[in-house]
């Protein structure tokens, strides 16, 4: 019988290789690539899932940009757009502090991590309390007199989407917080202690050391957060299923597919927003690798 104690090393190496490749590209590909590709099939198809499909070319990827209905949830988007500068502006300031000697350390990393823990639909159901008219925050606003920014923020379609980011912020700060402050720790004391004995100050030794230090990992958690603000479902789906003007994109392709049996239109929406986020992602990796 041939076995592999007759093939070279090289040979046997390569066998087990693939050997061990095999199973996790299966699934990879069976779980992943191949829905992926249905889904782009489908995309060019009239279906409400059982019925036969009809092909309409790029007709729904028309529907998208023309149809007001389907447009105006990019402008939602945005409001999680920007509140993603935030969420990291915040994160990173935090774990800057942090990372210096400072009195109950381990006890402010502890309270910044701990939303991130917290299951999303406790989250969304805390804050319903916390937002609803005559809740905490309209009670905090009355004890401090400014009972006159008190207003529906669930309700009023101007203010609800910044709500809803505004929680997004702070679920999701304490995972880039914890991300930066590990990336920090990495810097060794040395450089701190040179830096410090050159008469630099702590902005000093943040511009100079810290941010070059942790570029790299600032630039892959501005591509997750992006990512996650573009394709926001959790919060503003549990919070107010999408009413009043929230609706989210993955929110209006979840229904259109399986609420209104649109397969093929959500289906082309969400190959729209595979491209964005590619886009965006290949955008702001090239713009913020320059000179890594």
């Amino acid at each position: 019988m041939f076995g592999l104690s007759r093939l070279s090393y090289e040979t046997q190496k390569k066998i087990i290789i693939v050997s061990f490749l095999v199973v996790p590209l299966g699934l990879l590909a069976l779980f992943a690539y191949l829905p992926v590709l249905n889904m782009i099939w489908y995309s060019f198809t009239d279906w409400n899932g059982y019925s036969a499909k009809e092909f309409l070319g790029f007709e729904n990827y028309k529907t998208i940009f023309t149809d007001p209905e389907y447009f105006r949830v990019f402008k939602v988007s945005l409001y999680y757009f920007f509140a993603t500068f935030i969420q990291l502006a915040i994160a990173l300031y935090f774990a800057t502090i942090l990372s210096f000697k400072v009195k109950f350390k381990n006890f402010f990393k502890g309270v910044l991590f701990f939303p991130y823990l917290l299951n999303g639909v406790a989250i969304g159901f805390m804050f319903l309390f916390f937002f609803r008219p005559d809740g905490t925050l309209d009670t905090v606003l009355t004890a401090i007199g400014l009972e006159g920014l008190i207003t529906q923020w669930l309700g009023n379609p101007n203010v609800i989407n910044y709500s809803l980011a505004g929680v997004s912020v702070w679920r999701y700060m304490g995972f880039n917080f914890i991300i930066f402050l590990g990336a920090i720790s990495s810097i060794s004391g040395e450089i701190y202690e040179a830096a410090e004995m050159d008469g630099a100050n702590r902005w000093q030794q943040f511009r100079y050391i810290i941010f070059p230090s942790i570029r790299i990992i600032i630039s892959l958690n501005l591509i997750l957060a992006i990512s996650g603000a573009l394709s926001a479902f959790e919060i503003p789906y549990i919070m107010t299923g999408g009413a009043n003007g929230s609706a989210t994109f993955v929110i209006q392709t979840v229904n259109t597919a399986f609420k209104y049996g649109k397969i093929g239109l959500g289906s082309a929406m969400a190959v729209l927003l595979l491209i964005i986020v590619v886009i965006v992602s290949s955008i702001q990796k090239k713009f913020f690798g320059e000179g890594e």
